[in-house]
């Protein structure tokens, strides 16, 4: 069974160190992990559509920006919904696909740790609120079970099905794997 410690920078199968080579966390940053695309994601959040709102909303250069909504929209985190104002020829909006809104409760996470360590004196400059009681929304990590989980030394990493892991600096699938 493999363990975590926050001392250790990779995670143990037994004694032996061992890397997941198909990692969803490296994965997932190769088409979010940068500025701006977070920056055009948390404008998604809040119901920008429009390039131009978009890009004075990030101040994201006109490259820069049609560059990360193309790439959004490859990766099927945005879909493009065309519109026409009077008079103007026809432009499209950008709308989060369930790919994209998947991506909340990390763009909430984002936000409430940079609440907590980075935010001004005065408190945090945005805060979330349940539309239905108006209550502020906090996040909470619970096992399949329903017990609430503290932080990372709760939880066990273990080879899932479609793992490749790299023991002892060797490849191996999950499944070559002693467990």
């Amino acid at each position: 069974m493999a363990t975590y410690d926050a001392d250790m920078s990779e995670a143990t199968l037994g004694n032996v160190p061992f890397r997941v080579d198909n990692c969803s966390i490296e994965r997932t940053l190769g088409i979010v992990g940068e500025k701006w695309t977070f920056l055009v994601l948390r404008e998604a959040f809040s119901g920008v559509r429009r390039f131009a709102d978009m890009q004075a909303a990030t101040g994201a250069p006109r490259q820069v920006l049609s560059a990360r909504l193309a790439r959004l929209v490859d990766e099927g985190l945005l879909r493009k919904v065309p519109y026409r104002e009077p008079g103007q020829r026809q432009r499209d909006e950008y709308r989060l696909t369930q790919m994209g809104l998947d991506l909340y409760p990390i763009m909430v996470a984002l936000m409430h740790w940079g609440d907590r360590y980075l935010s001004e004196p005065d408190g945090p400059p945005v805060l979330l609120t349940h539309r239905g009681c108006g209550a502020l929304v906090e996040q909470h990590f619970r096992c399949a079970d329903g017990h609430e989980i503290a932080g990372p030394r709760e939880v066990t990493p273990v080879h899932g099905p479609g793992a490749s892991v790299t023991a002892a600096g060797s490849p191996a699938h999950a499944g070559d794997a002693a467990s």
